[in-house]
């Protein structure tokens, strides 16, 4: 297993990415015919592949399948490490046992945990959308990551062909393959367990894809897959979902008033029926869902959470809250770490570099270097007629994305099809750009797509090349020892006869965000290993009590090396173990 200072010792992939870029740039701009003959192959085979419009949808949604598991020996089925992790798989694993929500437990105190609400229920902050994939994972594949192993292949799939519906055919398989490259096989969406980004993505296309040819054809296929897309969003990232769907509604509802190739509005309207009642049993869901787990139809995920342990809010504009009385240090330090952000972008000093920040975020998970490059004709691609209901939709994102106080790649995964579709066009003008009549364009749009794919070969051989994946949370993810020590431990106590109960000890150097250990399945009383908190020795004794019948631990991650000692009895230090 790496350690944190032997991967920082070894070359870092985004390093990488930037140096092979700018190397690809030099030689595309001193000889713009380097293979020429052999791109010249490549394409022919594109151009003869890419007119069979659903193949080219099934080569690519396959290609995210055979490439991921071909892998799975030098990156296998990630582990479960970030808070969000844990979250999903709480209520996947609720959902499991025939339950929407869980009741709080008799220990709660001990449980509290990042991004997981004990009362009024015990379940995720989330929406449940992802979990419901995980959920599905685990029951018809055996392993939850299957579910969004599939879903990655889906949403490649997807891009593909929604791309197909505004561009022409070769340039919508390009779009799709290089998806499948920088975003199915080795992005955080597909090798963890958090991020919703392969599904909420598959959800932008299936809108964006409907759209213009719902226009064209008012076929109810595709209302119906534009609803199931607008429902998917509503039930993981309803906000970002919003976003996207306003000037959708509005395109359709100018369309269907006087719009072309638009039925009679008796015909519209006996089409527009079960889309309809699609986003009405979605909502319908989503709503008792809330009632159930929240207590109210109209209190959605995330608040109760963020009302009781957050202070810093999530959008510019809001206050911040009165620091709670927490429990537990690590959750303390957790929520004074998010208002490190806010008080940066909370001010009219800090506001325009830390929105500059989250832009240059997303351009290095979104293109990174390699698909940079394109970017310097993005002002005619934005110019485009072709496109100019996307870049309108982009508008869209900016402005309301622009007033949260925080960015992660996924939040922005429902516009993917957007980012894409606006880069390829870029490409297109590159193309066509010779410099002293050069096809110096033409040599860079090659070379781009080139180191795209020498970058999925280093991240595919990252271990054996000793080349670290560090910037997981950026580009890659890869195999790294995130996560890895927590599965030993509970594996280990999990072979052990009986019950066990580990409760954990944090030292005062604790990283809450990416080291948290104490989360619990959706069936605590019953779980083989129960993780709790340590408290004060009352709290512990009372603890202990209740789970009378269990072997009971001390836990402490911080050690140099992890330690798991049995807990000692009053007045006694803890013993060592054998």
């Amino acid at each position: 297993m790496l350690s944190h200072s032997v991967a920082q010792r070894n070359p870092d992939l985004l390093i990488l990415e930037f140096g092979l870029t700018a190397i690809a740039a030099a030689a595309a701009y001193a000889w713009p015919q380097i293979g020429a003959g052999w791109f010249a192959s490549v394409e022919r085979l594109f151009s003869r592949l890419a007119p069979r419009k659903m193949l080219s949808v099934l080569v690519v949604g396959l290609s995210v399948l055979a490439l991921r598991v071909a892998i799975l020996p030098l990156i296998p089925i990630p582990v479960p490490f970030v808070t969000d992790d844990f979250s999903f798989l709480l209520a996947a694993d609720t959902f499991l046992h025939g339950r929407l929500t869980n009741p709080t437990p008799a220990m709660w105190k001990h449980f509290e945990t990042i991004h997981v609400t004990m009362k009024p229920t015990y379940t995720t902050m989330y929406f449940p959308g992802q979990a419901l994939l995980l959920a599905a994972g685990r029951l018809f594949l055996g392993n939850p990551w299957f579910g969004v192993l599939l879903v990655s292949a889906l949403m490649c799939a997807a891009l593909c062909w929604m791309l197909q519906a505004w561009l022409p055919a070769k340039w919508a398989l390009l779009g799709g393959l290089i998806a499948v490259l920088r975003l199915g096989v080795f992005s955080y969406w597909t090798n963890s367990y958090h991020a919703a980004g392969s599904l909420t993505a598959l959800a932008g296309a299936l809108v964006l894809g409907s759209l213009p040819r719902l226009k064209k054809t008012a076929g109810m296929r595709y209302g119906i897959l534009l609803a199931l897309g607008a429902a998917i969003l509503a039930l993981t990232r309803a906000y970002e979902g919003l976003l996207l769907c306003l000037p959708v509604a509005f395109d359709l509802g100018r369309w269907a008033l006087r719009g072309a190739h638009r039925p009679p509005a008796a015909v519209l309207m006996r089409r527009a029926v079960l889309p309809v009642l699609i986003l009405v049993a979605a909502g319908s869901w989503l709503a008792y869902y809330d009632y159930r787990a929240f207590g109210k139809a109209t209190t959605l995920p995330y608040t109760i959470d963020r009302a009781t342990y957050a202070i810093a809010p999530y959008y510019v504009w809001q206050q911040a809250r009165p620091e709670p009385a927490y429990r537990h240090e690590a959750l303390r330090k957790f929520y004074e770490l998010e208002m490190i952000n806010y008080r940066k972008i909370h001010s009219w000093t800090g506001f325009l570099p830390e929105t500059l920040k989250k832009v240059g975020f997303a351009l290095l998970f979104y293109a990174g270097f390699a698909l940079s490059i394109p970017l310097i004709m993005v002002r005619r691609a934005l110019m485009d007629k072709r496109i100019r209901f996307l870049v309108l939709v982009a508008l869209v994102m900016a402005a309301g994305m622009v007033i949260e106080i925080y960015l992660l790649p996924h939040y922005l995964a429902p516009f993917t099809v957007v980012f894409y579709a606006i880069g390829l066009q870029a490409m297109r003008h590159l193309r066509l750009w010779k410099p002293d009549g050069k096809p110096v364009g033409l040599a860079l749009v090659r070379m781009s797509v080139t180191v795209c794919v020498v970058m999925a070969a280093l991240g595919a051989f990252c271990v054996p090349l000793h080349i670290a994946p560090r910037q997981w949370n950026i580009t890659w993810f890869g195999p790294v020892d995130f996560g890895l020590e927590r599965a030993q431990v509970e594996a280990s106590l999990d072979q052990l006869r009986g019950g066990q109960l580990a409760i954990v000890r944090y030292g005062p150097g604790h990283d809450p965000a990416g080291e948290e250990w104490v989360y619990n399945s959706a069936d605590i009383d019953n779980s083989k290993v129960v993780w709790a908190r340590d408290m004060d020795p009352e709290d512990n004794l009372e603890l202990i009590h209740y789970y009378a019948n269990r072997k009971v631990w001390l836990v402490e991650p911080d050690a140099n090396s992890v330690k798991v000692l049995p807990y000692p009895a009053p007045g006694q230090a803890p013993a060592a173990a054998h």
